[in-house]
């Protein structure tokens, strides 16, 4: 199961609901996903097709919610 937890523009943000146990988080945006770490700190985890500057406004969009 993968609730979606917030939508930005074309970033969906998600997660597994039986995942590991580290806190991160999962981006769907056409064409690519990233996941991120939230601890210790927000770090990118995977990428997969994300542009540079995509993985950028994802971050930002994190560090903006998540504390």
């Amino acid at each position: 199961m993968s609730p979606t937890i917030y939508r930005d523009g074309s970033y969906r943000f998600f997660f597994f609901s039986r995942e590991e146990s580290r806190m991160h988080v999962h981006i769907y945006s056409r064409g690519g996903e990233a996941k991120f770490w939230l601890e210790p700190e927000i770090e990118l985890a995977k990428n997969h097709r994300l542009s540079r500057i995509q993985l950028k406004q994802i971050e930002s969009i994190i560090e903006e919610h998540y504390h």
